[in-house]
């Protein structure tokens, strides 16, 4: 007889996807849209349209943050990034401050991602290499077997250099960009004009870039982890098929 209190036990939801469009939308099409058609004194005016612009992508991270119930580091990070260019825009600040602003925010990433290695929580375990991802027990369970634990951490120092020098490598182009768009002072139309464009390529120009080098160390990790433990791709993450 099946135990009804096992069988009436209502399971916990499956964790809501992240949706791309709405990120696109948030992050960038809005933001873009509102700097490059309402900065005018006929529409929002140039401070106020960088407030509204903001104001969208700075409520998704707040939503992040809400939605996960714990402080991520990146989305902490982002959501100071946009504060920061609120900050400069609305100060009228000169643009080599953005452009310093848009370069320091992946680097810190970088850097923070290289030095966790030293602490007890690397953030390629956090972010990369967990439970949402992996079958980790399986896998730990394969290690313990074929006695690879050493050469494991060896691929996740690798896998955790790789993933900083995608946020170095984003710091640099954004660095660029800015450089190369920014060229009008800020508090007038034609620099929030020029914000939006810049808002509008860091998509293709730094984001994809990144994420090709971001999935490049998450494929080097998946091939080392099948052969230390000798585990196939689809047993690594059966639990998400």
């Amino acid at each position: 007889m099946t135990d009804s209190t096992e069988t009436d036990r209502p399971s916990a939801p499956p964790a809501k996807k992240e949706s791309l469009l709405a990120n696109l939308l948030l992050n960038i099409i809005i933001p873009t849209l509102i700097l490059s058609k309402l900065s005018s004194d006929e529409y929002l005016g140039t401070k106020m349209a960088i407030v509204v612009a903001l104001a969208f992508p700075f409520a998704y991270g707040i939503k992040d943050l809400v939605s996960s119930r714990k402080v991520n580091f990146y989305s902490a990070l982002g959501i100071i990034s946009i504060m920061l260019t609120g900050g400069i825009g609305l100060l009228e600040l000169d643009a080599e401050y953005m452009a310093i602003k848009e370069a320091t925010i992946p680097g810190i990433l970088g850097i923070a991602t290289v030095g966790s290695l030293y602490t007890r929580w690397p953030l390629v375990r956090t972010f990369v290499y967990n439970d949402k991802i992996f079958v980790t027990e399986k896998i730990e369970a394969g290690l313990a077997f074929k006695g690879t634990e050493v050469e494991f951490e060896r691929t996740l120092k690798f896998a955790s250099w790789m993933i900083a020098g995608s946020f170095f490598v984003s710091s640099i182009l954004n660095y660029v960009l800015a450089k190369v768009i920014l060229e009008s002072p800020p508090g007038t139309v034609a620099f929030n004009e020029e914000l939006a464009k810049m808002t509008a390529l860091s998509y293709p120009v730094i984001v994809i870039p990144s994420m090709i080098i971001f999935a490049a160390a998450l494929f080097y990790l998946i091939r080392r982890l099948t052969s230390l433990t000798g585990l196939t791709f689809e047993e690594m993450l059966e639990h998400h098929k």
